[in-house]
């Protein structure tokens, strides 16, 4: 497996509890109906798993360790919960009518294995919906140089940890290659424009890329110093700061018939 980036320090959650299902599974919500049973593979802190308790029937929610699945089940308690492994899921065939993972794919060893596997508990007919960042494809103003070695250093860490950190560009690839032949590719982006915006984002990844287990892990890997990673940090603060600041995330996104 590979190892998670991003781990679940105070400063992810600050991130991954900001997102809904309106702001992070929009291209997924037209096709849901009260009758469906859904697996929410990688829930994490389950904000959009709370979200999707209210448009079906059922709820399953899933994540790789007891901790997060804690923190999940306070923010969605409609939902069932159980840790387990994307590339080897445990349900049987054909449990469910969709099959829902964001932000997964660009974190696990094997994304077509887990596109197989997501497929498998997959009823025919039903929906695998997948979103993902591009890392690659982020864009931002003004143009600091301090920002591209962020980006650089978070490229190398995710890649060194086995991870996809361009992962949006390609799950359509992917999905092909896991054998599904009806796909609607899609993308859309998260804008960070706003002061308000701005002070959240830069002053969330300021605490990320020095206290989260990217930074322990860039120390390990003897990609940075910690006063490299605070030259980081300083560089996200002074984007946020500037009132002409603007930052765009592409992400791609799959609805795949089973």
């Amino acid at each position: 497996m590979a190892t998670y980036t991003h781990g679940h320090h105070e400063s992810v959650l600050r991130s991954h509890t900001w997102r809904t299902a309106a702001n992070s599974a929009g291209y997924l919500l037209g096709h849901l109906s009260p009758d469906m049973e859904l697996l929410d593979v990688g829930c994490g802190p389950g904000t959009i798993t709370a979200d999707l308790t209210r448009l079906v029937k059922h709820v399953t929610a899933m994540d790789t360790g007891p901790e997060i699945i804690a923190t999940a089940r306070k923010a969605a308690p409609r939902a069932t919960f159980q840790t387990g492994d994307v590339h080897a899921l445990g349900f049987p065939d054909d449990s469910f009518d969709v099959v829902h993972a964001h932000q997964v794919l660009q974190h696990v060893a094997d994304p077509v294995q887990a596109l197989r596997e997501m497929r498998r508990v997959c009823r025919p007919g039903g929906i695998v919906a997948v979103r993902d960042s591009d890392y690659l494809a982020f864009a931002w103003y003004p143009q600091l140089p301090r920002l591209d070695d962020w980006l650089a250093l978070y490229l190398d860490v995710a890649r060194r940890n086995g991870g996809s950190p361009d992962a949006g560009r390609k799950l359509l690839s992917w999905a092909r290659q896991a054998g599904f032949a009806d796909v609607t590719a899609t993308s859309s982006t998260w804008c960070f424009a706003t002061e308000q915006d701005r002070a959240w984002w830069g002053g969330m990844w300021a605490d990320r890329i020095r206290g989260s287990a990217i930074a322990a892990q860039a120390v390990e890997h003897g990609l940075a110093t910690q006063a490299t990673l605070n030259d980081l940090a300083t560089a996200w603060r002074e984007w946020a700061q500037s009132p002409d600041g603007w930052l765009s995330i592409l992400h791609g996104e799959l609805i795949c018939r089973a």
